[in-house]
């Protein structure tokens, strides 16, 4: 009979639980990451440790195997990113929409060691003053994150082979995002830590 070993549990690894500034920043990639093993409330990105998970997602949807390829690519989301082309074409800046993709492979470069966690915090700390000159609520944030998707998949879509190429439809996008601005989701990071969070003392989770 074979067994299966599950893989340890994030918060065994990890547990020392977040302060709101950092709930906040980790909270930034919370619209890209669907994904049911998708962990929301830690740096390290899933529910259960899988180094593997996270080495083979960065080099396979971004071409990262080095920690110089790693930082190279956040650098360009943090300065121009997919933005820059939308404002040339559309007259529109979408920084939700770079910044939770930053914030998606600061943690996957955790996850799979090409940063230490002290790292990934600065390079997170980076970007708050930016988002926090930029948005007033997790709603604005949101919405400029769903506009940057679907400006990025249309463009996709002109190049596309196949509709089977394409990523998840943006009505897919728009569910998951609706249910983390939903006041009854207890599951939300959104809930647990306010937009405005980021701009008063940190403190623990919770109080």
């Amino acid at each position: 009979m074979l067994r299966f070993r599950l893989r340890p549990r994030t918060e065994r690894r990890y547990r020392t639980p977040l302060g709101a500034h950092q709930l906040w920043m980790v909270s930034l990639s919370a619209p890209v990451s669907r994904d049911r093993d998708a962990s929301r409330t830690t740096l390290y990105p899933f529910t259960r440790i899988d180094d593997d998970k996270a080495r083979l997602w960065l080099a396979g949807q971004w071409e990262i195997a080095t920690r110089e390829e790693l930082l190279g690519r956040l650098g360009g989301l943090a300065r121009s990113g997919y933005r820059a082309s939308a404002r040339a074409r559309y007259g529109v800046e979408p920084l939700a929409w770079d910044i939770a993709l930053y914030t998606d492979i600061t943690r996957r470069g955790f996850g799979c060691g090409l940063l230490d966690e002290a790292d990934a915090w600065n390079l997170l700390r980076n970007v708050v003053p930016q988002l926090a000159r930029t948005y007033d609520s997790w709603q604005e944030y949101a919405e400029d994150y769903l506009l940057g998707r679907r400006i990025w998949r249309e463009d996709l879509s002109g190049r596309a082979s196949s509709p089977q190429s394409l990523p998840a439809p943006q009505s897919v996008a728009d569910a998951h995002v609706a249910a983390l601005l939903d006041p009854a989701d207890r599951k939300s990071p959104w809930n647990l830590v306010p937009w405005d969070a980021i701009r008063r003392p940190d403190r623990p989770v919770g109080r």
